[in-house]
């Protein structure tokens, strides 16, 4: 096997895999996890994804909805509370040899209640920061009961996967056991500085003397968009060839709209080739969130060929570095700014951070990675003892 399907057989694997965020929606959890089915399926396992129902979704016959209705806090989610009885029958009527939970929520619940009372192995994923994301959205009074409650959901099952070294040291700080990284490649045929095109740049308002200025991800509180727009705001103030572009959509849009500096283009959500093209067209990207677990859009700048500005502390310092791009202080619009500016007066040090940027993206192969967490699936699918799979009428 090459390419996609090479590494492990995965021929004895069934995998149901149980998450409150899926594609249509579109995020770094959905597009993992969308990467994680086809991995599985290019190796000759089987997935049935067990998610939320979603008004844009595509009927696909692997995948299982449950109806689910909008989360107050952030419309673009949904939230579902399938009924544990039905779960059961359809995990039975699978038959499953591991299930994987990949959110502490309504549908991860259930995949965790099917795997205890059917006896299939469980093994968990942490995503999210959810302990921080609490304080972005003015709910500092579940904060108490956070980590303890996620410490009971991850534990329950064989395996915790966390997305870098970083987090896993968190979550044994929090005593959650028998943590393993699961980290993240990238795919070089998406993420290239051959995808850099005039037309882009030009829907950018970009001319040919022009900078380019770039965020990519979700516009909501936990991800620092307010900050970038400040300090897109001073950047811009006396440097006319610099333009701002953003691509994604969320909570926060609005806001953003009323925050950022005149000029600014808002994109919307991106995908293939179009997002490609995004990425490689900008000469700098920002990446202002202090709150993530590993930072998919950090490897896919450097990916292609873009230099980063992160801040400096958390998960995204084991990809960005002052190598690959620069660091500021996280929250502080002005050493964001400050970081920008530098980079915006150098182009010699844009061109090194380039370089050094897609030798580390280079060395990030999805075929390693996927041996690695499919080695333990493996292990863990071989050790279940399959009890009362039959026994659900």
């Amino acid at each position: 096997m090459t390419g996609a399907a090479a590494g492990r057989d995965l021929s004895g694997l069934r995998l149901a895999l149980f998450t409150d965020t899926f594609a249509p929606q579109l995020n770094g959890v959905t597009r993992t996890l969308e990467r994680l089915v086809q991995a599985i399926e290019a190796r000759g396992g089987a997935v049935q994804v067990h998610t939320v129902a979603d008004p844009g979704a595509v009927e696909e016959p692997q995948v299982r909805r449950w109806e689910s209705t909008s989360f107050w806090a952030y419309p673009q989610l949904r939230i579902a509370l399938p009924s544990r009885r039905q779960v059961l029958q359809a995990v039975a009527e699978w038959e499953p040899t591991l299930i994987h939970a990949t959110t502490p929520f309504g549908v991860g619940l259930a995949g965790r209640h099917a795997a205890r009372t059917l006896g299939v192995p469980l093994v968990t994923s942490y995503h999210t920061s959810f302990a921080d994301y609490l304080r972005h959205y003015h709910l500092q009074a579940l904060d108490a009961v956070a980590w303890p409650y996620l410490r009971w959901f991850h534990n329950s099952g064989q395996r915790t996967f966390a997305p870098s070294g970083a987090v896993a040291d968190e979550l044994r700080a929090h005593r959650f056991e028998s943590v393993r990284i699961w980290g993240r490649g990238l795919d070089p045929l998406r993420f290239h500085p051959r995808f850099r095109t005039d037309v882009m740049r030009a829907a950018m308002g970009a001319g040919t003397r022009d900078l380019v200025v770039a965020y990519v991800g979700r516009l909501a509180p936990e991800k620092g968009v307010r900050v970038a727009m400040a300090a897109m705001q001073r950047v811009m103030r006396d440097r006319p060839h610099v333009r701002f572009a953003v691509a994604g959509d969320g909570p926060d849009e609005l806001t953003c709209r009323k925050l950022a500096p005149a000029g600014t283009w808002f994109a919307g959500a991106l995908h293939g080739e179009a997002l490609s093209s995004f990425y490689a067209s900008a000469d700098i990207l920002v990446f202002p969130s202090t709150t993530e677990t590993f930072g998919n859009v950090v490897l896919e700048a450097m990916g292609a060929g873009v230099p980063v500005v992160a801040p400096d502390a958390g998960a995204t310092l084991e990809l960005a570095s002052r190598e690959s791009g620069a660091l500021f202080r996280g929250g502080d619009s002005g050493s964001l700014a400050s970081a920008v500016e530098s980079l915006l007066d150098d182009p010699a040090r844009r061109r090194a951070m380039s370089d050094a940027g897609l030798r580390i993206a280079a060395a990030r192969s999805w075929d390693a990675i996927w041996d690695g967490l499919f080695g333990e699936y493996l292990a863990l699918s071989a050790s279940g003892d399959g009890r009362a799979m039959a026994r659900v009428a």
